[in-house]
């Protein structure tokens, strides 16, 4: 069974829990140390037609012990398929959760957590008997079954049905006042260079709308409370792409871009809460979205980039710590990087980043967190990649990194280190081994009905 690393800090908020304690007896010598008290908090966080996740805090009230081992039994037929902070085993309903090397070493009072996924039948009632290194933790529980299942799954995080494309704004565009572009402005339809380079500048409100494809060079200015969005499937900007820099309140949608010979789209110098959303990405000279320079609060999602090497880099430099930590805080969510080279991220100095159901195939490599940033890395679909995540990269030094959840086809194993802060928004997760199909049936032009 896969493992994956989860600090206690991620953990989402249980929905149903039972807490056990009680007194046990010596066990044989062969345990790591007898324990003589044990409290289990047994949460199911999220529940939705057939699956759920779980998660287990357990807490040492007897001696320090070098390594553990908790089981219990599932009454109703639940498997687990996937778990996180633990290696679990399963015979029938019999369940073993054993500690990973980074986590067996539990002082007096001391507690671990670790999750999992698991699937269900016809209900999924909470275990009520816990033992800990062979011994019984007895004790009352309440409650003792989760409540009534939702038609769909609860918010933050959990996975929509089958099939679900949630298309409105989500993350950290959401923050900071929020992400509403040109707003209700009347819309200005644009054929030209000329008129579209005209009709993105400047602070005030405005809606553009691309039609058909405008051919130009170099990087155009876009200026603050803009949002531009292409019209049908063929919208396309050839030759040249976006600047946004020292601006706010940006939305980009529905734009194919090709054969651009700077950036598609490049944010900076401390440009905030801008959305980039279904945009197709192909052919290009650098990168298909690169920001940085102090940027904050930003969205990219439901975009594809194909045919092309550097996709999305945040961060431009291991020497501009200064203006960057402490911002960079980007979402990066249902986007297909489709055979793109590298840089999906690559991230430095940003912590929270959260990278989350996007679907990676035939890639050089997928996320990279450097420079002391912080990734969450979840409910990603990673197929034909040798290295779905590295911590460090090329000459630039490690950040943090944290994944869960994802789905790995044909794939290596993901690098993992330390802790990353906290999500503040909520959203919901698709299931990881439904991100291929919904993000190739979601992502890019022509998806959103402009």
């Amino acid at each position: 069974m896969h493992v994956v690393r989860r600090p206690t800090a991620l953990i989402t908020s249980a929905i149903a829990a039972v807490a056990l304690t009680g007194a046990a007896t010596v066990v044989s010598a062969t345990t790591a140390h007898a324990a003589t008290g044990c409290r289990v908090d047994y949460s199911v966080a999220s529940q939705w037609q057939g699956g759920f996740t779980g998660n287990v805090v357990l807490t040492n009230l007897g001696d320090s012990m070098s390594s553990w081992s908790l089981q219990w039994t599932f009454n109703s037929g639940q498997q687990i398929t996937q778990a996180w902070n633990a290696e679990i085993s399963q015979s029938g309903s019999s369940v073993t959760a054993r500690n990973v090397s980074y986590n067996g070493n539990l002082a007096s009072n001391a507690s671990v957590s670790f999750g999992f996924n698991g699937s269900w039948n016809s209900s999924n009632p909470v275990p009520s008997n816990f033992s800990l290194n062979g011994v019984a933790c007895n004790g009352g529980t309440s409650p003792t079954t989760p409540p009534p299942n939702p038609t769909t799954p609860p918010p933050n995080p959990t996975t929509p049905p089958p099939g679900q494309t949630p298309t409105g704004l989500v993350g950290w565009a959401t923050q900071n006042g929020g992400t509403t572009g040109g707003g209700n402005a009347s819309p200005t339809t644009v054929t030209s260079s000329s008129a579209l380079s005209s009709a993105i500048s400047g602070s005030g409100s405005a809606v553009i709308r691309v039609s058909g494809t405008i051919s130009c060079s170099g990087m155009l200015n876009v200026g603050s409370n803009k949002t531009i969005v292409g019209i049908g499937s063929s919208a396309t900007i050839s030759g040249c792409g976006f600047n946004i820099s020292n601006q706010r309140n940006v939305i980009i949608r529905n734009i194919n871009f090709r054969n651009w010979n700077d950036d598609a789209i490049n944010v900076q110098t401390e440009s905030t809460n801008v959305w980039v959303d279904h945009n197709s990405f192909t052919n290009g000279y650098d990168g298909a979205v690169d920001i940085k320079r102090g940027s904050d609060y930003i969205t990219v999602s439901w975009n594809r980039v194909f045919n092309h090497g550097k996709s999305m880099l945040l961060g431009h430099s291991d020497n501009n710590a200064s203006q960057d930590r402490g911002h960079l805080r980007v979402t990066y969510h249902h986007n297909w990087f489709d055979g793109s080279g590298s840089r999906h991220p690559r991230v430095r100095f940003g912590n929270p980043v959260h990278v989350f159901n996007n679907y990676y195939y035939d890639n050089d490599y997928g996320v990279a967190s450097t420079m002391g940033a912080g990734v969450l890395v979840e409910g990603n679909y990673f197929e034909n990649v040798d290295d779905p995540t590295h911590v460090g990269y090329a000459s630039s030094g490690p950040g943090t990194l944290v994944a869960r959840n994802n789905h790995f086809v044909n794939s290596g194993t993901p690098e993992t280190s330390g802790s990353v802060a906290s999500i503040p928004y909520s959203y919901s997760l698709t299931s990881a081994s439904q991100v291929k199909s919904v993000v190739t049936n979601g992502a890019g032009t022509g998806k959103i009905g402009l």
